[in-house]
């Protein structure tokens, strides 16, 4: 997630794509990448290194290119092209087939519009997941290929964790370095989103290997380290949580709309005001479920405003948390009466 927030927040996406250490960073990912530029006519102007492994294309091919030259075919009837369901659709757009060689791979497919402050479309991100086999024997191999790499995991998180730290620490540093404040402010929200991603994986060495995380804890060593970084005289933090445990897939995107909202808290609530609070709960109910609840008694979100605001990376964020994790969400708000975000889980 981290290396797709930066594309929508960024106003110059095609200038920030040509920074070489942005490029690395999404380079390091997962998860394929590409990003096309609607206008004047659309062309793609940005793939990462797992995108061109997923789709069989070299960069020479894909850039400058629209996403008609993409193979793959949808494993539906009647069969559509890869290309045609970008263009065509939004958000999850199904299962692709791949040519790869002598074989071929099956992703999945998503496409999202990003807007500009005005609502105007301008550019198309494109997201790929190499989708397991579904035969028997291909599951047979997934399982083999899991327990021969199991015994590495925890090195993996390690170092994925300290690395992570650094490049929190990196972004801070460039954040006080830069004149433009919306420009500075923009990589601070990404030093805060990474360093929630640094703290999952910190939970998950904890955990024993079983995959599993305590969400009332992770959420509050969230809250802690948006507190320090974000330090304000006279702001309380009202926290109460308890044990729920959860898989990465909830607890992830979780702490990203959490450390969204406490950051956009300390930085918008309270101004002309001597302090104020800020409450997190995260308690479980009677029916084996969880309520995570962010407040503040701040000034309000402004008339005519929504949180979360589409086109912007906190709109993609709350879509992933209420799809993997069938979560509801509730977002209240009244001028001079604060903020109100509930999210309520079902029991896994």
């Amino acid at each position: 997630m981290a290396s797709v927030e930066q594309l929508l927040e960024t106003p110059n996406l095609a200038a920030a794509l040509e920074s070489d250490r942005f490029k690395q960073f999404l380079d390091q990912i997962p998860i394929a990448v590409a990003v096309s530029e609607l206008h004047p006519t659309e062309t793609v102007v940005y793939a990462n290194l797992e995108f061109e492994r997923l789709s069989g294309q070299l960069n020479a091919t894909v850039l400058g290119a629209d996403w008609h030259n993409l193979p793959g075919q949808a494993d539906a009837t009647p069969p559509l092209s890869l290309g045609e369901a970008i263009v065509h659709g939004r958000d999850n757009l199904g299962s692709f087939t791949i040519p790869n060689g002598d074989a071929s791979l099956t992703v999945d497919a998503w496409s999202n519009l990003i807007e500009d402050d005005d609502g105007t479309p301008v550019f198309r991100l494109v997201a790929l997941l190499e989708s397991p086999g579904r035969d028997g024997a291909s599951l047979d191999k997934l399982a083999e290929q899991v327990r021969e790499k199991d015994t590495h995991l925890l090195e993996l998180q390690h170092r994925v964790k300290n690395n992570l730290q650094m490049i929190t620490a990196l972004i801070r540093i460039e954040a006080r370095g830069v004149a433009d404040r919306p420009a500075g402010d923009r990589f601070d929200r990404l030093a805060g989103r990474v360093e929630a991603l640094g703290l999952l994986y910190h939970a998950l060495g904890d955990s024993a290997g079983d995959g599993v995380v305590d969400l009332g804890i992770y959420l509050s060593e969230v809250a802690s380290a948006v507190m320090r970084a974000h330090a304000m005289e006279g702001i309380h933090l009202n926290l109460q949580v308890d044990t729920w445990m959860v898989s990465l897939n909830v607890a992830m995107p979780a702490g990203l709309v959490v450390n969204e909202l406490l950051t956009n808290a300390l930085k918008h609530a309270f101004q002309g005001r001597d302090g104020g609070a800020i409450t997190l709960h995260s308690t479980t109910d009677a029916t084996g479920g969880c309520r995570v609840l962010v407040a503040d008694d701040g000034v309000g979100l402004p008339e005519g405003y929504s949180w979360p605001k589409p086109g912007k990376l906190s709109a993609l964020i709350v879509r992933s948390l209420l799809q993997n994790a069938k979560a509801r969400m509730d977002v209240t708000s009244a001028a001079g009466q604060g903020m109100r975000v509930e999210i309520a889980f079902q029991n896994p």
